[in-house]
């Protein structure tokens, strides 16, 4: 569930194992880290945006190194807007219980990964940003990535953004628009976010995909297979 630079060296296990399991979706079984689904009372009121969004962006981050283009990022974007930064770095974690109820107050999240990987997008937009009620800035896969599994005009892609000014100059004129604040969370109406928080959706997605593997494939080069994720 890692991306590939945390998986240590994988080359020992080439011509060992015949079926991949990970985030991506071209694994043999895709246990992503949340997914939609369609909502079974549509047509009912949902939660709209919660109140009292006190502080402009928020951002959640324990493992700062300078070299994450992810910091690089935020570095130029506290230039030019206000971000409210917990965690570890800081010295100021949020415990499960806090995370949301903090995370509320937040007009924008930037849920930023640590890696730039195909199809790496993790609990950062799926449980912090949606969960929430903040919009999710995005930073780490590709905007094709997130536009193939996120409801439309939920989030906002970095790369949608010559500049990271440009970017700050957006998000300061839809949190001055309180209609187009409220559309990116007009997906709600029809989806629901699913976190899976343990292995449990890995072992059921097995058994729905098991029988239509390939009996005898193997995996001939695992790190291979492994690096090809790289955006």
């Amino acid at each position: 569930m890692e991306s590939p630079p945390h998986n240590g060296n994988v080359n020992p296990f080439a011509n060992i194992f015949n079926m991949t399991i990970t985030y991506r979706r071209d694994s043999d079984v895709y246990a992503p880290y949340g997914e939609l689904h369609p909502r079974k009372d549509e047509g009912q009121p949902v939660e709209g945006v919660p109140p009292n969004k006190t502080f402009f962006a928020c951002w959640v981050v324990s493992n700062f190194q300078n070299y994450h283009k992810r910091n690089q990022v935020y570095n130029e974007l506290k230039k030019f807007i206000p971000i409210q930064v917990y965690g570890r770095w800081v010295g100021q974690p949020l415990s499960n219980e806090n995370l949301i109820p903090t995370l509320q107050h937040c007009r924008f999240y930037l849920a930023f990964e640590n890696s730039q990987y195909k199809d790496y997008i993790t609990e950062k937009l799926w449980h912090n940003a949606y969960k929430s009620g903040a919009i999710p800035v995005v930073f780490g896969a590709s905007l094709d990535d997130y536009k193939a599994v996120a409801p439309p005009h939920s989030f906002i892609h970095v790369d949608e953004f010559a500049t990271v000014k440009d970017l700050s100059e957006y998000l300061m004129q839809v949190a001055k628009d309180d209609k187009r604040y409220k559309e990116y969370f007009a997906w709600k109406q029809k989806w629901e976010a699913k976190i899976y928080p343990d292995c449990r959706n890995i072992l059921c997605n097995i058994c729905t995909v098991f029988d239509s593997l390939p009996a005898h494939r193997v995996y001939p080069d695992l790190e291979a297979w492994n690096n090809a994720a790289s955006t």
